[in-house]
């Protein structure tokens, strides 16, 4: 399926070995890892295009399905299976329905997903017509080429996925040792846990496309920045170890106040159209837009005074608002709303459109040398 700027494989939990290391052998055999070209299996070779989604029946009393994603990394032989997707969760409510794991009641359904990484719900509502997931429909996103039917993505309930709230260090800002030096940075946790930096920090404006970031001075200035994210949470011991420890999380992201840029499609995003403007990373080099989970991490911290997010976001009066991000392949808009908790920031509404489209369907053939 592709969901949202995401494509993966969608495979039923049933379908699969139960023990852990022989179904990671079978992921990396569907997808043909390690190889850098993925060549030898159903990998596109990029990190937005190496995911894989396993769907079973709920574990849980209030879910309607389970959904446990995996990062297929492409040049190690290791699928990450910590945090969520947000883009290939937009394909989890239309494969439930119409695999008839979940009943289709029309016109919309709603979908409640238990993301096992984390522990979390998801509720999702989706166009339903004669027992099926509705594809067409006037729904765009950036990054998609042509528009399908709109899928409502709730993350309301998916804040602190460490379990430790919205603010996982305890701290708005925090000024991070690096291996570059001191650099400002703001640590949330909703979606996923992301460390969002100024791009001025590693010697960038923010407007550059993710063909301009592949330097490998530049890059490893970046890592180096999650690095020290990561060291900060615990993931590692040791922020230079993080790349191959934890190279999933948490995500770098960097904000920039809203300005003219021109996309990847050579396309002229306006400054006053836009609130912020964001690029972030990908297991190692840039995201070619924009992950739906640090979309809602982002309208999270936007919400938060002090956080390095707020500071640069078009300011905006109530306490609810639709965010509009600016990143490579276009315009992101999300709506959240951040309420307190005994002194302490709560999520309570993140919402987002994406779409999804069931591309194919059929039997993927492993070697028998993957299990030598």
């Amino acid at each position: 399926m592709r969901a949202g700027t995401s494509r993966g494989a969608f495979l039923r939990a049933e379908d699969l070995p139960t023990d852990p290391s022989l179904r990671e052998k079978v992921i990396l055999g569907i997808y043909g890892s390690p190889d850098l070209r993925q060549i030898d299996g159903l990998g596109g070779a990029t990190s937005l295009t190496s995911k894989v989604a396993i769907i079973a029946r709920p574990t849980r009393p209030d879910a309607d399905v389970d959904y446990t994603f995996g990062q297929v990394l492409i040049d190690e032989a290791r699928v990450d299976f910590r945090g969520n997707c947000g883009n290939m969760s937009s394909g989890i409510a239309p494969f439930a329905i119409d695999e008839g794991l979940v009943s289709a009641t029309g016109p919309s359904t709603i979908v409640r997903v238990h993301m096992t990484n984390t522990g979390t719900l998801l509720v999702a509502e989706v166009r339903v017509r004669d027992g099926l997931s509705l594809v067409a429909g006037e729904a765009e996103i950036a990054g998609v080429p042509g528009n399908g039917a709109p899928i409502l993505l709730d993350w309301g309930a998916v804040g602190g996925t460490l379990g430790k709230g919205l603010l996982p260090t305890g701290q708005v800002r925090e000024v991070l040792d690096t291996a570059i030096g001191p650099v400002s940075a703001s640590i949330v946790d909703a979606g996923n846990v992301a460390c969002f930096i100024e791009p001025t920090a590693v010697g960038l404006t923010g407007q550059e496309l993710p063909g301009v970031v592949m330097d490998r001075a530049l890059l490893d200035r970046i890592e180096a920045v999650r690095g020290a994210a990561a060291q900060r949470l615990g993931f590692v011991g040791d922020q230079r170890a993080a790349a191959t420890q934890s190279p999933n999380l948490p995500k770098l992201y960097m904000v920039a106040p809203p300005q003219d840029y021109q996309d990847a499609s050579g396309r002229q995003v306006r400054g006053e159209a836009i609130d912020m403007i964001g690029r972030g990373m990908s297991i190692g080099y840039p995201h070619q837009a924009y992950a739906a989970t640090i979309s809602v991490c982002t309208v999270t911290a936007a919400l938060i005074p002090g956080t390095i997010v707020h500071a640069v976001v078009r300011p905006a009066v109530g306490s609810e608002r639709p965010l509009c991000i600016g990143h490579p392949a276009g315009v992101m808009v999300v709506q959240g709303r951040v309420g307190l908790r005994d002194g302490q920031p709560v999520l309570e509404r993140a919402a987002v459109i994406r779409t999804a489209r069931r591309i194919m369907e059929g039997t993927a053939y492993v070697a028998l040398s993957r299990f030598a």
